[in-house]
């Protein structure tokens, strides 16, 4: 897969990152995750407008301060963009992916969300493609699911916008059970290997799983060695999701994934996941209070510890070509 960099990817990278060049931006593309926190009882109940509504709200509050906005094309991107709830001056990046995944077989499959594409991200003048991708290295569709990138890289190729993929661990059906001390123990050598594996097929940008499980691993050191061997083997600048961990345990994980590489965070939970279990006169004081405050917090942690984007695709920059001409070629 040719990785070169172009003038469309540049520009919506530029978009999506700080001053200093770091990423530190805030994701607001939950679907179903964000039903079940306004509704434990009865997700289903959750429709359009409440959805939407509740996701201006996060934007209103959290946009201001995050380099960029990642938002769903559900309910999400439309919204934020008629009401000029996403700054004007700041990036934002739009899902690509159905929620969920279907199954085959225990393996699991990632497809486009129903209606939408890269051409119509770009089109609706987003800065970046993003794909959340189910993926174990071990398991029978990896292949399939690998095939999907290689697809989503040659449409943004052709549509000259940058993708982030998100690959998200799982257990396969005979292997250890996510959550376990066995599957833990595995996952920092499948972080990596799907790093290795997924990286070369066009994603200008990693967001990667902390390589650790919080849960087994408490040792400093570890992390950091496997944080660094992830940036050894993405080979493209990374960033750090959070998953749904307490904002503590994302606060150190990000400390360590920085130092050792990563050019910041895309975060969402971790920031702002109390709010919707909150009684609604207590929301706005908790999202421009702690969750900003936590926003500020991570972000002065990557200004101060991230490897700026630009350095790791520096190579990529460089072979841009502007001789005369160009745009004849372009």
């Amino acid at each position: 897969m040719d990785k070169t960099l172009s003038l469309g990817k540049l520009r919506g990278l530029q978009e999506i990152a700080n001053s200093h060049g770091l990423f530190t931006i805030t994701a607001l593309d939950h679907r179903g995750s964000l039903q079940k926190a306004l509704n434990p009882e009865n997700p289903n109940m959750v429709g359009y407008q409440e959805m939407a509504d509740y996701k201006v709200k996060l934007l209103n509050a959290l946009a201001p301060h995050s380099s960029a906005i990642l938002i769903d094309p559900v309910f999400g991107a439309a919204t934020a963009l008629r009401g000029n709830h996403i700054l004007g001056t700041q990036g934002f990046l739009v899902s690509l992916e159905a929620t969920g995944y279907t199954d085959s077989e225990g393996d699991r499959v990632t497809a486009v969300a129903e209606g939408w594409s890269v051409a119509k991200i770009k089109r609706m003048g987003a800065s970046a493609v993003k794909i959340l991708l189910y993926y174990n290295p071990g398991s029978a569709t990896a292949e399939q699911q690998e095939a999907f990138i290689v697809q989503a890289a040659e449409d943004c190729r052709v549509h000259d916008i940058p993708m982030l993929v998100e690959p998200m661990t799982y257990h396969i059906v005979d292997g250890p059970k996510k959550g376990t001390a066995e599957f833990a123990a595995l996952k920092p050598d499948m972080v990596i290997e799907t790093a290795r594996r997924l990286c070369p097929l066009g994603i200008d940008v990693l967001k990667a799983e902390f390589p650790d499980d919080p849960d087994f691993e408490k040792d400093e050191a570890k992390m950091a060695d496997h944080c660094r061997q992830l940036t050894e083997t993405a080979e493209v600048p990374w960033v750090l999701l959070s998953a749904g961990v307490d904002y503590d345990t994302f606060n150190l994980q990000t400390r360590l994934a920085c130092e050792n590489g990563a050019s910041g965070f895309l975060a969402g939970r971790a920031i702002w996941q109390e709010a919707p279990g909150l009684p609604e006169a207590e929301q706005e004081q908790f999202l421009t209070s702690t969750a900003v405050g936590r926003l500020k917090d991570l972000t002065s942690i990557a200004n101060s510890n991230g490897r700026p984007w630009a350095g790791v695709s520096s190579g990529l920059i460089e072979a841009i070509d502007v001789a005369e001409g160009w745009q004849a070629r372009y």
